[in-house]
């Protein structure tokens, strides 16, 4: 089996599996796991860039906004 037999099967889960996917994607539990690692991520940007703390919220929050439900 070769590379391109792997990337055709793994299409081929994706699509038939897509609405499971979307609805894992779109819940409670990965919008709480996305805000934790933006918050982490956030928390470090901060410690190495204090001065830039308002504008590390923005990013925060536009990246918040990107990826989750709300």
């Amino acid at each position: 089996m070769g590379i391109d037999d792997i990337v055709n099967q793994g299409k081929n889960a994706f699509e038939q599996n897509k609405d499971k996917i979307e609805e894992i994607v779109k819940s409670e539990q990965a919008e709480d796991v996305s805000d934790k690692v933006l918050d982490g991520i956030a928390d470090f940007a901060k410690k190495v860039a204090p001065g830039a703390a308002a504008q590390i919220d923005d990013v925060r929050n536009a990246a918040d906004k990107a990826v989750g439900n709300e």
